[in-house]
């Protein structure tokens, strides 16, 4: 074999183990993936990697194409372009019911005429005769499903005797009974009351971490979404805007899209030339050179502080003053024909609406204008 023979085979070998590698490292794979609906695009060229064992939350807003996805991951629709692979194979065209997909709906979806027990088992026993556990087996999962999701000794009830985290609890047993490859929830606390939603968050990341599936969940509750996932993908027009961790998506927006969807962020009009940024009347100076001519500026409560001294801080009139929690919402006026932003105050800081602030940034976002 010659030398360039040989590195090429060197070459090659190489890069097979490294693709082999990549499709180990990703449990689903969308690659391009299209659905339009009448000739409207859902899902717009898609790509996204969901890693073995990782909690994803999808988060847009409605029309963004979330729960599409999960479909389209599910089998519950086709694509009208590209692909799903699951663990390096393509599942593109793979039937719903050889996917070994958990799918848990915001409305339970449980039988009512069955009972809990029943419901659990439902996937196991419809099973073909040569694939069905025997009976024995199927009561021993459903007991262990029945404990795992907190519920033993519930099993002779019916979904009406239940209240609304119990049978989401039940909904995702029954999804677990068939033992997926993956999990995917859509909405699954959209239909309860805040309190429980919470106690519900708390438990479906422990029993996520307990149980290592690979999960993927839709919600339109920004909070749940960085509190729950290990990464949130941000969705917008068919299309993810940006893939990362939750600190990634609240500290570090790839797009103005991101910068201005989550976190109760303002869009202030700004122009920007090297170190200088000009908000209406005013003039800041920053660090970093910016972007320069006119530009978008995207600021949070969090992201304002009252000035000490510093020589550009903005003279801000108070609008209005509201009680969060152990803080204070101060709402502020800038400037004419800017859109008011919002700063956090301790309790103990006595403010009016009528006075006037200094206050600077501590940080903020900022685009060229779109």
């Amino acid at each position: 074999m010659s030398g360039g023979t040989a590195t090429r085979s060197r070459v090659g070998e190489a890069t097979r183990r490294d693709t082999a590698a990549h499709q180990a490292a990703v449990a689903i794979k969308a690659e391009g993936l299209a659905k339009s609906f009448g000739g409207a695009n859902a899902i717009d060229g898609l790509d996204l990697d969901v890693r073995p064992g990782e909690l994803l939350a999808l988060l847009g807003p409605s029309g963004s194409g979330k729960t599409t996805l999960l479909r389209l991951i599910a089998g519950l629709e086709a694509p009208t372009g590209g692909r799903i692979l699951f663990g390096g194979e393509d599942a593109t065209r793979v039937a719903v019911r050889d996917r070994r997909v958990g799918f848990v709906f915001q409305q339970y979806a449980l039988f009512r005429h069955l009972s809990v027990a029943e419901n659990i088992a439902y996937g196991l026993r419809v099973r073909p005769r040569r694939l069905r556990p025997p009976a024995a087996d199927i009561r021993r999962r459903v007991a262990e499903l029945l404990d795992l999701v907190q519920l033993p000794g519930f099993g002779a009830r019916f979904p009406a005797q239940l209240s609304g985290g119990q049978r989401q609890r039940v909904a995702l047993a029954r999804a677990l009974a068939v033992e997926p490859r993956v999990l995917l929830l859509d909405e699954p606390f959209g239909a309860l009351d805040a309190q429980v939603r919470r106690g519900l968050r708390r438990w479906l990341r422990e029993l996520h971490d307990r149980t290592g599936h690979t999960t993927l969940f839709v919600t339109h509750d920004q909070e749940e979404a960085l509190e729950l996932a290990d990464r949130v993908a941000i969705l917008n027009r068919g299309r993810i805007e940006q893939a990362g961790s939750p600190d990634d998506i609240l500290d570090r927006p790839a797009t103005a899209f991101v910068a201005g969807f989550v976190g109760d962020a303002v869009c202030l009009p700004v122009d920007a030339a090297g170190h200088w940024i000009r908000i209406g009347a005013h003039s800041i100076r920053t660090e970093q050179s910016n972007v320069a001519g006119p530009a978008e500026l995207f600021v949070r409560p969090r992201d304002l502080r009252l000035a000490n001294g510093e020589a550009d801080a903005i003279p801000a009139r108070v609008t209005a003053v509201r009680r969060t929690g152990p803080a204070r919402r101060v709402e502020l006026a800038l400037g004419d024909g800017l859109p008011p932003v919002e700063i956090e105050l301790p309790l103990d800081h006595a403010v009016g609406k009528g006075d006037v602030l200094p206050i600077t940034f501590a940080t903020f976002r900022l685009f060229t204008a779109r």
